[in-house]
């Protein structure tokens, strides 16, 4: 039945108005909310889509009555999953300094640490900028940011590619690439726990080049210093620890000053807090954390005295116009020196690639049943691959697995690289009491077979130089 005009009009305006309401009611609803809490802060949880589109999930904190617009400040965190309940002391910290904060959920799409690709980390970070720009409250041309650790390189690499960066905060930044500084992150915790010289410089050394050369290790070539000479207009503020056990301080700071200042910045404070750790907070040796919240069952520790004053402080400076100019305190002593990592370092995987071929060749040729069974010969073949293969996992799963990967620590040593030296020691005595033995029957041995036991004879005499360099001699 067809329905008079007017009707049908009236229809028409009254669904209209319930389908505004409707829309309104859905937008309130998934409109950000801010809500106080006792503390003196406002807190409202946000989303905002990253570099790719994916959507990440935040907080802005704020200092409620909080006069007109001041700067923001987007928090950048370490490696790993790191949700942003790791960073809320910094960011209440900066929020009652009257610094508006984001600190949001790190991606865990596109992203993992075998798979950093900070370039993309970047673009979430700068993602996270515009967010606060457009926020009330904020002055938009006095955002910047703050990146820890791993956030150290990100944050930097933000700042050199967009002009909306006002400032960059880092606290636990590396100068070196990411290898190099694993590498002696790994030393020294190795040394913490008793292990000595030789074999943290198979880790350091051999093992690292290993890495690099193959591929294997995440993000290993990437090199900081490119990125900070582009910041030569952006005021910078670096901060380490003064007990970091996880990147070298010293040279960090080192690096940091010099390129900055070949770069022609001007503004670059370079800082050490007192009794910090690798992120700052409350220690008394650097390998543990002093009060502050547990996260994932550990103790963050609690910011020590002046860490958060000297952050916004220094903030505040520069958004008033007055970027504090570039000076530096002196670094703390650095027990360990960092290990350079040769580029394209070949040999590193070749030299045992070829002993496993070696000492595997006899063996294999037996299994094909190709001339007769030389029963000494067997020892050495055998124990020389296991000896490789186990010297080179031995350190690779430090890396693997980090620094306990190495307990129980014996005499100095890890009680697995004890065994690998045990083996290195058998793989050549057997391999001289089997050049013996050939030897008193080499009359009744034909070339063939002395054509068999070359590669086994070649890979005993190169696994001698080998294992000196590798440190399993040591």
């Amino acid at each position: 039945m067809l329905l008079p005009a007017t009707s049908a009009s009236l229809i028409r305006a009254v669904l209209a108005v319930l389908s505004g309401a409707l829309a309104g009611a859905i937008l309130l609803l998934a409109a950000p909310v801010a809500y106080a809490g006792g503390d003196g802060l406002v807190r409202q949880e946000v989303t905002f889509r990253g570099g790719d589109g994916l959507v990440l999930h935040g907080t802005v904190l704020g200092k409620a009555g909080a006069p007109g617009p001041g700067p923001g400040i987007v928090l950048v965190g370490g490696s790993g999953a790191g949700p942003r309940e790791e960073y809320r002391q910094e960011a209440e910290a900066f929020a009652r300094a009257g610094i508006t904060t984001l600190v949001y959920d790190k991606r865990t799409i596109g992203y993992s640490r075998f798979h950093p690709d900070f370039r993309l980390l970047a673009d979430d970070a700068l993602a996270g900028v515009r967010l606060l720009r457009s926020s009330s409250g904020v002055n938009p041309r006095q955002v910047g940011l703050w990146g820890f650790s791993e956030g150290g390189w990100v944050a930097p690499l933000a700042a050199s590619r967009s002009t909306d960066v006002a400032f960059v905060v880092t606290i636990g930044g590396s100068g070196y690439d990411p290898l190099r500084t694993q590498a002696w992150n790994l030393a020294t915790h190795l040394r913490h726990r008793g292990a000595g010289g030789p074999f943290r410089r198979t880790v350091a050394g051999p093992t690292a080049q290993l890495l690099g050369a193959t591929g294997l290790f995440p993000a290993a070539g990437y090199d900081p210093v490119p990125v900070l000479q582009q910041l030569h207009r952006t005021p910078v503020l670096a901060l380490w620890g003064e007990h970091d056990t996880q990147v070298p301080p010293q040279e960090s700071a080192r690096i940091f000053r010099e390129t900055l200042a070949r770069a022609g910045n001007r503004h670059a404070v370079i800082r050490f807090v007192a009794g910090g750790a690798h992120n700052g907070h409350r220690t008394t040796d650097g390998f543990d954390r002093i009060g502050g919240p547990l996260f994932h069952g550990k103790k963050l520790g609690e910011l020590p005295p002046g860490y958060a004053q000297t952050m916004a402080s220094w903030v505040r400076a520069v958004a008033t116009g007055h970027p504090p100019a570039s000076s530096a305190t002196p670094a703390p002593e650095q027990a360990l020196a960092t290990t350079p990592v040769p580029d394209h370092a070949w040999y590193a995987w070749l030299a045992p690639a070829l002993l496993l071929l070696g000492f595997a060749a006899y063996p294999a040729s037996a299994l094909l049943r190709r001339g007769p069974v030389l029963r000494p010969v067997r020892w050495p073949a055998g124990l020389g691959l296991l000896a490789v293969v186990a010297a080179v996992a031995c350190p690779l799963s430090v890396f693997a697995a980090g620094d306990g990967a190495a307990a129980p620590v014996v005499w100095g040593r890890p009680a697995a690289w004890l065994t690998v030296q045990g083996l290195a020691v058998a793989v050549v005595g057997s391999a001289g009491i089997s050049a013996a033995a050939l030897w008193r029957r080499r009359s009744s041995l034909s070339w063939a077979a002395w054509l068999r036991l070359a590669p086994v004879g070649l890979a005993a005499v190169g696994f001698v130089p080998w294992a000196v360099w590798w440190g399993v001699t040591a």
